[in-house]
């Protein structure tokens, strides 16, 4: 029986409706207004204009077609109107008032506010490194030099994230803050920089107490593993706050976001079980309806009313429609419907990634999704696994033009990846609900359903990680608009070529092999790591994240980065399951951020951290992150040695500084550095953290033996180094570990004048990569692998021996300048942090680019310290 052609007319205006408002958004509201009117006078025109043609002889097409296509120009048209009309006076509201002056004037203020959604976690940090949060609130009331005035308008407060943990939506809150402007592509009042924490006035309303404690009692239902206990509230009420960064990657690369927010799939099923329930009891369709409405409601509210999640119950209730009639083209209109009056409650959707990807998911599965499955029933697959491989296939194709002009990847493994986490998705759901409602009135039944849910989220987190994981998962793609369109042109050719056999046989081949090549024996080819490698610095970011090969799969690791899914990657590529012993040299975020991609689904011995536990963020959130997995920090002590494994894969660490916790220096926490000399298959490497002159000073002072193969630069290559230090390391090679384009001018140019002119070879992770520093018993060479894409292939960029005559380097260098009581380099560094310093250096020692040949490698005897 052939399916029914949906009705797509009101869908024309959604479209129209949609673009309308990406318009206006930047528009003024007067502009916004006149456009309004116009296309309502339009629509009214081409209305009359299909009634009046039959009447006076105007046919210039046949009539049905008249009608047909005078009916979508009406329809897009009006449905433009109406989006406007209170989009006009949104933009008036929010630009032309009070407070949209005092945010023109940045004025300081203290402001009264109502939380109205859950606060959001920034990647930017503080200028201390504390996290931050931005909360979406409504402003009532400023205080200026004592003077209160009532006002109105949406803000966003941008703050730390410690002061709003435990703050509701619907809590009254006052705080002191800077007014500035907003975006002007949306319709915000002003944005509000915080610097106090917020003070409670009041209590939030009590639904939002509620939902507070049915969320609340979810986490404490049941202990899981950490990675499943993260995940099982994401699938309930779309609280991702516990959800491990890294898990949620492998999430993303295996096209399973939608699974750790709330989405229609988690509304769907939620009012599915209990419209199933109720027929089964045999309850009326009234009866059925309306506890079916208290039901969706209720989660509404403990999922919390943001936007996302009304979206998310609006195409559930769509898709709860279509099912219960069958009747699809009933469903488009309804779609299309639910987006006008989304569009007009909250324009910025018409911005939404997620509002995009939920309308663009449900349009495929109305429009695309019962073709396929008829299609594959005919050719004989069973009817259920039709279904979910037309539902999973639609979905994709759908939405990975949305998600390539965002991310600039495509994943390969998506359909599977989903054919595998769909059926255990209802599950986890229900009793994920049930367990959270039964937590704030019978704790024990509460435990066993969270007990029961934690096996289907184990599931999950087994399936995200093996996809997520593989190698060549995704597939590199131009981002932005133009990305996006072109990825229709290879879509477009593809299902062109799947309506004919032999066409769609060579695809399915082309597809089979392509797959084959990209992620199997891709795995295999990678060639990373190079053997014999000694060392990795791995690409984290601006940051430190080191690893010293202990054998097999495991490793010392120095630092974490400020990144945990930039650490958990490097690792991986290692191969690393084993941490005997975990070091970090400081508490700053850069060093201690990715914390978690470290420890990430590994076993960790150790961890070593410096005596002083500054600054307090980055403390904090370190002992955190380790508590959870039963672990203690030990505080670094001098001098002592460090042994890991035995034998030829031994590692030993000498402890060499901090000898004292510095206090009063330029930065404490990095003069209190943990520095270490770590001897791996007899090659020394020295690895000081990112300590800077007076810790470096001190080494001197003491006689050290500083002499090493390897050096790790200091402080990713700050100005802040000795040349006295840097030279009597003797190294053969050094590198640094930095983040590409930084904001802190690393690495610093006189530095690497400064290693350019005692001939050490110098990489560095912002444009090398992954570096592997390799011995193969006779010499040292460097292969690095190359991670902006996160799939290049290792390559070897040193064949010669560093140092040996066929080695040439193009840097920066200079002439030797004359000895001084303190070098230039030192005195530049001690100065101020100005430029000035530098300018005058290069104006009185004539900075220039040439080549250098570096001497031979220096070798020298594996001693330990004096």
């Amino acid at each position: 029986m052939p399916r029914e052609a949906p009705d797509l007319r009101l869908a024309s205006g959604a479209i129209t409706a949609w673009a309308a408002v990406l318009w206006g958004l930047s528009r003024s509201a007067g502009l916004v207004a006149a456009a309004a009117v116009v296309l309502l006078i339009a629509g009214l025109l081409i209305v009359v204009l299909v009634i009046a043609a039959p009447k006076v002889g105007l046919f210039i097409a046949p009539r049905h077609l008249l009608v047909l296509v005078g009916q979508l120009l009406a329809f897009a048209a009006c449905c433009a109107a109406v989006v406007l009309a209170p989009l006009a006076a949104r933009l008036h509201q929010a630009r032309a008032t009070e407070v949209a002056t005092l945010a023109a004037s940045r004025l300081d203020v203290t402001a009264e506010l109502v939380v109205t959604a859950d606060p959001r976690p920034l990647a930017a940090r503080g200028p201390s490194g504390a996290a931050r949060s931005a909360v979406d609130a409504r402003l009532m009331a400023v205080r200026i030099a004592g003077r209160r005035t009532a006002v109105s308008g949406s803000v966003l407060v941008l703050g730390p994230s410690d002061g709003w943990r435990h703050v509701l939506p619907g809590q009254r809150v006052s705080l002191d803050a800077r007014l500035s402007p907003p975006l002007p592509d949306n319709l915000l009042t002003a944005t509000l920089s915080a610097r106090t924490d917020p003070e409670l006035i009041g209590r939030p309303p009590w639904w939002q107490r509620a939902a507070g404690s049915v969320r609340g009692g979810l986490q404490q239902a049941a202990p899981l593993p950490a990675l499943p206990r993260g995940l099982r509230p994401g699938l309930v009420d779309g609280d991702t706050s516990q959800l491990d960064p890294v898990l949620a990657e492998r999430f993303r690369i295996a096209g399973l976001t939608h699974l750790v927010a709330v989405s229609g799939t988690n509304c769907s099923i939620l009012i599915g079980a209990v419209a199933l329930v109720l027929r089964r009891a045999r309850a009326s369709p009234r009866t059925v309806a309306v506890l079916g409405g208290v039901v969706l409601v209720g989660f509404v509210v403990i999922a919390r009313p943001s936007p996302s999640v009304l979206r998310a119950a609006v195409m559930a209730a769509i898709a709860l429609a279509a099912l219960a009639t069958g009747r699809q083209r009933s469903a488009v209109p309804v779609l299309a419907a639910s987006v006008l009056i989304l569009l007009e409650w909250q324009p910025t959707l018409a911005v939404d990634l997620g509002f995009a990807l939920s309308v663009a998911a449900t349009a495929a599965l109305l429009l695309i999704a019962p073709g396929w499955a008829l299609a594959l029933r005919r050719r004989h697959v069973p009817a259920g696994l039709a279904e979910a491989v037309a539902v999973a296939a639609a979905a994709h194709v759908v939405t990975a033009p949305l998600i390539v002009g965002i991310t600039g990847r495509i994943s390969l493994v998506a359909i599977a990846a989903n054919l595998l986490a769909e059926p255990v998705v209802a599950a986890a759901t229900v009793l994920g609900v049930l367990a959270a409602v039964l937590s704030v009135m019978w704790m024990p039944a509460a435990i066993g359903c969270a007990e029961l849910a934690g096996w289907p989220c184990r599931w999950l987190v087994w399936v995200a990680e093996y996809f997520g994981s593989l190698p060549g998962a995704c597939l590199p793609w131009p981002s932005g608009v133009a990305g996006g369109a072109l990825l229709f042109v290879p879509i477009g050719i593809g299902s062109l070529a799947a309506r004919r056999a032999l066409p769609r046989v060579l695809l399915g081949v082309a597809i089979t092999v392509a797959l084959v090549v990209q992620i199997p024996v891709r795995a295999v080819v990678v060639g990373w790591p190079p053997p014999g490698w000694l060392m990795v610095a791995c690409d984290v970011g601006q940051g430190d994240a080191l690893v010293l090969s202990a054998g097999g799969h495991s490793a010392v690791v120095i630092d974490a980065g400020p990144d945990p899914v930039a650490s958990d990657r490097c690792l991986h590529w290692l191969g690393i399951t084993d941490i005997p012993l975990l070091i970090l040299s400081h508490d700053h975020l850069d060093h201690v951020g990715g914390i978690a991609g470290v420890i990430h689904d590994r076993t960790v011995g150790r961890v070593i951290v410096s005596p002083l536990d500054e600054p307090a963020s980055g403390h904090r959130m370190l002992s955190d992150t380790v508590a959870q997995r039963g672990l203690r920090l030990e505080p670094a002590t001098v001098p002592s040695h460090l042994d890991v494994g035995v034998g030829a894969d031994a590692v030993r660490l000498d402890v060499l500084g901090p000898r004292q916790s510095y206090a009063g220096t330029r930065s404490d926490p990095n003069n209190s550095s943990v520095m270490l000399l770590a001897t791996v298959h007899s090659r020394r490497i020295l690895l000081p953290g990112d300590a800077e002159i007076e810790a470096q000073d001190d080494l001197l002072v003491a006689g050290i033996d500083l002499h090493a193969d390897i050096l790790k630069v200091p402080h990713h290559g700050s100005a802040y180094s000795d040349p006295a230090f840097l030279e009597a390391v003797h190294a053969s090679v050094a590198v640094v570990s930095v983040g590409r384009n930084n904001d802190y001018g690393h690495p610093s140019p006189l530095l690497l004048a400064e290693m350019s002119r005692i001939g050490v070879p110098t990489y560095r992770t912002d444009r090398d990569g992954d570096i592997a520093v390799v011995d193969d018993g006779a010499r040292l060479t460097t292969v690095v692998r190359a991670t902006r894409t996160g799939n290049a292939t290792g390559r070897l960029m040193s064949p010669a021996p560093l140092g040996s005559s066929a080695w040439r380097a193009t840097m920066v260098g200079c002439r030797s300048p004359p000895r001084l009581p303190r070098s230039p380099l030192s005195s530049a560094m001690r100065s101020s942090w100005s430029l000035e310093p530098w300018k005058t250096y290069a104006r009185r020692f004539s900075i220039q680019t040439r080549t250098l040949r570096p001497t031979k490698p220096k070798h020298h005897h594996s001693t330990p310290p004096r």
